[in-house]
């Protein structure tokens, strides 16, 4: 039995060496320390305005256990990431095309015994995982809540991170723990803070100076700040709608919002409108070979 896993997974890495060294032209994770703070839906918005910048954007749904990216966008995908881990379906096979620019790759829902994947199952997502780069798509992957294994090495592979947060101690808390984690690390993606659900702007600045001024004294970091987000009905009329907000209600305050910060995210502080995004600091490998060698460590530590 082991001769025949140990001759399969050669194989696999021959395979991987010949896979073309494409790359995603920017990877974001988005992540929050702690569920409930409207991380999917920024997410999904976020899609939804980068496709309306020009750009294509594949979202990768990670989360295996509640995934509901396509719920937001009013997708019924018939197959999931399940499927391509069991070798039932290919990515080609699962990638939805959305709204606005927008492609999907859902995860499975209510799946919980294939949360944690194993280190076999990990190797044949990745094999597959592999072929999908793309040099002329943004890969925007929604992380499940909290830090596991898995969400640690998405995010580490990334070129930036998007960390979700809200006023609320708990929150603040749980995000600071996903930055002090990764302050540990010399090879990290670039740290914007979100912070979502806010009274007014100024509970949102108040909110990020916290973080920030803590991270400074005691991590000696120093984290981008990419916006805040207020309360608005207008947001959940759209979940209730099974609809993104950028597209239902254009020009609420939210959506405003929201496109203010995937400009900062994708273009800094100059913020042009016809440009291409810039390019992130040139790493060795892709994505997927960065994930190879994080899990391969993990799994011979």
């Amino acid at each position: 039995m082991m001769v025949d896993q140990a001759a399969r997974l050669r194989s696999m890495i021959q395979e991987r060496s010949s896979i073309k060294e494409g790359n995603f032209s920017r990877i974001i994770s988005v992540a929050s320390g702690k569920g409930g703070v409207g991380k999917t839906n920024l997410v999904v918005n976020m899609g939804i305005i980068m496709g309306q910048l020009g750009f294509r954007t594949i979202i990768l749904d990670t989360d295996l256990g509640m995934a509901n990216t396509d719920i937001l966008l009013d997708l019924k995908p018939s197959h999931t990431l399940i499927d391509v881990i069991r070798g039932e379906k290919t990515l080609h096979e699962i990638l939805i095309k959305g709204p606005q620019n927008v492609e999907l790759l859902p995860g499975g829902s209510c799946l919980t015994d294939l949360i944690d994947l194993d280190n076999w199952q990990r190797e044949e997502l990745l094999t597959k995982l592999s072929y999908l780069d793309q040099e002329d798509a943004i890969l925007l992957i929604d992380c499940s809540a909290g830090l596991s294994r898995d969400v640690l090495s998405f995010i580490i592979s990334s070129d930036d991170l998007v960390l979700v947060t809200t006023p609320e101690p708990t929150a603040i808390t749980d995000a600071y723990g996903i930055i002090k984690t990764l302050s540990s690390y010399e090879t990290r993606p670039r740290i914007g803070l979100v912070v979502n659900m806010v009274r007014d702007m100024k509970e949102g600045d108040a909110t990020f100076q916290r973080i920030d001024n803590v991270c400074q004294r005691f991590l000696d970091m120093k984290i981008d700040y990419l916006g805040s987000i207020e309360q608005d009905h207008d947001v959940r009329k759209a979940v209730m709608n099974c609809h993104p907000y950028a597209l239902q209600f254009p020009r609420s305050r939210v959506t405003l919002l929201t496109r203010e910060i995937t400009r900062t995210l994708i273009y800094g502080d100059e913020k042009p409108v016809d440009t291409a995004p810039p390019a992130p600091e040139v790493k060795n490998k892709n994505i997927f070979h960065r994930l190879f060698s994080l899990w391969k460590t993990a799994k011979e530590g």
